[in-house]
């Protein structure tokens, strides 16, 4: 792997059905002294793979890690989750050009993949390119900076919506 490599540490979490993936995805990090913070899930039994992804999300919209990974079956559950937080901006990424797009235009900050749609060798290479790829900014920021528009603009109608529901007083 390049030097140019981020060293920042990763929070990580998956469903039943990429557990194995995850698995090796995460050695792979710490294989390359990367802090990995596992927030499951640990074993193959079925579990509900929005608890997991709302861990890795929040915790990347709240800024206390700036990039996580979540691995589900498809990866499509997952980045449906992850992008309900604010300032996320999770990538589904099953090959490698999406996975440096989604760094180099659009500073994806939670990488998504599907356990069952990719294998171990494809897995570790979007990893890598995924770290390695640099956010060019530029033109590409105001594009970002949109992104934050919009939330700002989604909290205040949320705000408004809440204020005009009838309470449960009857």
């Amino acid at each position: 792997m390049s030097t140019n490599v981020i060293q920042t540490p990763i929070i990580i979490g998956c469903d039943h059905a990429a557990y194995p993936l995850k698995e090796k995805v995460k050695a792979h990090l710490i294989e390359k002294a990367i802090d990995v913070e596992d927030v499951g899930t640990n074993s193959d039994l079925s579990v509900d793979y929005s608890d997991f992804g709302a861990k890795v999300a929040s915790q990347v919209s709240t800024g206390k890690y700036d990039r996580g990974i979540l691995l589900c079956g498809t990866g499509l559950g997952m980045s449906m989750v992850a992008n309900k937080f604010p300032h996320v901006r999770a990538a589904l990424c099953n090959d490698l050009f999406s996975a440096i797009m989604s760094r180099r235009h659009n500073d994806a900050n939670i990488l998504v993949m599907g356990g069952r749609v990719i294998g171990e060798a494809l897995a570790g290479e979007i990893v890598k390119a995924w770290l390695e790829t640099p956010f060019e900014g530029g033109r590409h920021q105001k594009r970002i900076d949109n992104f934050e528009n919009l939330e700002r603009i989604e909290q205040r109608l949320g705000e408004k919506l809440e204020n005009h529901m009838p309470s449960d007083n009857g």
